[in-house]
């Protein structure tokens, strides 16, 4: 999001319930950016509030998530599903009440000898690092596809292909 924002000449100014975000309008339409403040594993509390406060139907969300099973820079979109594993998805099905929400999943790793919680918290090497900002336009494709209410189907037939690097 910090990327979509520089991008785009946004800025996150304000916090609500425990979230920066930003919001802007578009074809007449609100659109709200969200950064949970709290601790990943405990997002969907965050999630829940913005989607109370502002009436917001989980159809209507994007979730843009780090994932440990996929290899570096790897995208793939999923309009449905378990939490895989991942602690803050879990977290936003248990406020939800629902897995049914898009989400756009990065691939941080697919080394299974790592220690998770180190990795996971740590930073990126220069040379995964340069791997993911290769990635970033990809991200803000998707993130402008969803926001000009491309069907989740076309976007996961566009960006989930096997070589999603040169898009």
């Amino acid at each position: 999001l910090d990327n979509y924002a520089k991008e785009n000449g946004f800025s996150i100014s304000k916090e609500k319930f425990n979230g920066n975000f930003w919001e802007i309008t578009k074809n007449s339409e609100k659109i709200i950016f969200l950064k949970p403040l709290s601790y990943m594993n405990l997002s969907g509390t965050v999630v829940r509030k913005y989607l109370d406060y502002y009436k917001i139907g989980l159809k209507d969300i994007l979730i843009i998530h780090d994932d440990l099973d996929m290899e570096i820079g790897r995208i793939k979109i999923k309009n449905n599903g378990s939490c895989g594993g991942h602690n803050g998805i879990r977290n936003i099905i248990e406020q939800t009440g629902s897995q049914k929400f898009m989400r756009l999943k990065v691939g941080i790793s697919k080394n299974n000898n790592l220690d998770t919680k180190d990795y996971v918290l740590g930073r990126f090497n220069k040379e995964e690092k340069e791997i993911i900002d290769k990635k970033l336009n990809i991200v803000n494709n998707i993130i402008d596809d969803f926001i000009n209410n491309v069907s989740p189907e076309i976007i996961m037939g566009r960006y989930n292909g096997v070589n999603n690097e040169n898009i």
